[in-house]
């Protein structure tokens, strides 16, 4: 099975007061057609990796190679052109566009993927059938509850076929039946040409991966893995 990310002694520091080394020269091979977790403690290293992973931020020191391009942090434009296309990106705190429609929030995802109006339209449109919320278009963020915030963001996150998936603590702020249904709808996303990491505190969803990492001391170890 192939690799889809390599990530190689990969370094992460923050300069304050004083120095932080949240990453310590971290490895990994990711790969398609798996589902990942990351768990640790608060402070532990997850969103830092899953933000690095993104391409919204830059390791200090180290490599992200992806499908055997190495990333080129001084690259922004293209980093973006990566991004919008092949990465699907879910947050704790959805995220989603307070001003806009939950079709909307999906239809600006897909325009930035690079799809005409009309496409892209009727993709969000699909998306929100699938998700189940069709009947909830029209309502903006602050009219919907958090399972259904968290819909949209999977539907927004997948509308262009991205082969990578990340997901910060998707289920944190849920209740437990919520939480599973979300859960449920996540890994749903998977395919054999695709690749789900995600971030969480709790051990029921992340022991449901196909392997479990855990982040500590700024290092990253396997738990289990069916890979």
């Amino acid at each position: 099975m192939s690799n889809l990310i390599k990530i190689s002694k990969l370094n992460k520091s923050f300069e304050g007061i004083k120095k932080i080394n949240v990453l310590k020269s971290i490895s990994y091979n990711f790969k398609k057609g798996k589902i990942y977790s990351l768990i640790g403690p608060s402070g532990s290293g997850k969103s830092t990796l899953l933000n690095l992973l993104s391409l919204i931020d830059r390791p200090t020191l180290g490599s992200i190679i992806f499908e055997n391009k190495k990333i080129n942090y001084n690259d922004t434009n293209e980093n973006d052109i990566l991004r919008a296309n092949k990465i699907g990106i879910i947050y704790q705190q959805d995220n989603l566009l307070p001003d806009f429609t939950s079709l909307e929030n999906i239809y600006l995802a897909a325009l930035a993927g690079g799809n005409n109006e009309k496409i892209a339209f009727n993709k969000a449109k699909d998306l929100l059938k699938k998700v189940g919320l069709i009947n909830r278009s029209d309502h903006y963020p602050s009219q919907l509850s958090g399972g259904e915030k968290q819909r949209i963001s999977i539907a927004r996150a997948v509308v262009n076929n991205p082969q990578v998936i990340l997901a910060d603590e998707p289920t944190g702020s849920l209740d437990l039946q919520t939480a599973k249904e979300i859960f449920r709808l996540l890994k749903n996303q998977i395919n054999k040409e695709r690749l789900i990491i995600f971030a969480t505190h709790n051990r029921f969803f992340a022991n449901k991966a196909d392997c479990l990492l855990e982040i500590t001391n700024g290092s990253i170890k396997t738990i289990n893995a069916r890979v």
